[in-house]
């Protein structure tokens, strides 16, 4: 099954988060087979850029979302 959660990169103590498309049993950062967004929670306010034409293809496809990821797109779409 696959998942649309968010990734952690950046350095210790600096998290950016990539929103991707998994599947649901790999590890956090594992190989994803899309990037759909990115997340930034040090920006004041926090950046969040979607792919919403990409997540609607994904979410019809059979994707789940995570619960940070759907806080984010109630956010985002207001």
């Amino acid at each position: 099954m696959l998942m649309i959660r968010l990734a952690r990169f950046g350095a210790r103590k600096q998290p950016y988060y990539r929103v991707v498309v998994i599947e649901k049993d790999r590890a956090r950062n594992g190989r994803s087979v899309e990037v759909v967004g990115t997340y930034n929670p040090r920006t004041n306010p926090a950046t969040v850029d979607l792919k919403r034409e990409r997540i609607d293809y994904w979410t019809g496809k059979g994707a789940q979302l995570s619960d940070t990821v759907q806080r984010l797109l109630k956010t985002a779409a207001a």
